[in-house]
């Protein structure tokens, strides 16, 4: 039979370990990483949006500014994806640039902009007109590989 300060010691670490588990789900949701403060809506179209998701976020220099509302198909079947930038990141300029990144080789996706120099900034329910799809990894490997193949037999026949 074990002694008492050793069962309270045992209890005390188990609890300290169901803790930091809730913790981690806690911090693994980003729920304090919500946008605060006022914001206002922009709309860009992409050809091909990836695994892009709504609530992920937006950056500008790597710095979180906005996150995704939502993403629809639009009627040129482009994905219509409306953004929430926070009006804490100042007036963007109206020639702002979009484009869809993954953090990491296999991270999430996000958008990052790229502000430009028009001095009219953009306004609720614009449009960001330049934007760059979302780069699909299999896709890249295969247009690596068939490249590769045909410059092969090319060099081969001279």
């Amino acid at each position: 039979m074990a002694s008492p300060k050793t069962e309270w010691s045992v209890g005390a670490f188990i609890l300290m370990g169901f803790a930091c588990a809730l913790m981690l789900a806690f911090a693994s949701t980003n729920s304090g990483d919500r946008l605060g403060g006022s914001t206002y809506r922009v709309v860009a179209n992409f050809t091909n949006a990836g695994d892009l998701k709504a609530r992920a976020p937006v950056k500008i220099a790597g710095v979180k500014v906005g996150e995704i509302e939502s993403i629809m198909l639009d009627e040129n079947f482009d994905a219509k994806v409306t953004l929430r930038i926070s009006h804490a990141a100042g007036e963007l300029p109206a020639d702002t640039g979009a484009a869809i990144f993954t953090s990491g080789l296999l991270g999430e996706r996000y958008i990052g902009l790229s502000p430009g120099g028009d001095p009219e900034p953009l306004k609720d329910g614009d449009e960001i007109l330049l934007t760059q799809p979302a780069v699909v990894l299999e896709q890249l490997i295969g247009k690596f590989l068939f490249n590769a193949d045909s410059g092969g037999g090319d060099d081969a026949a001279r």
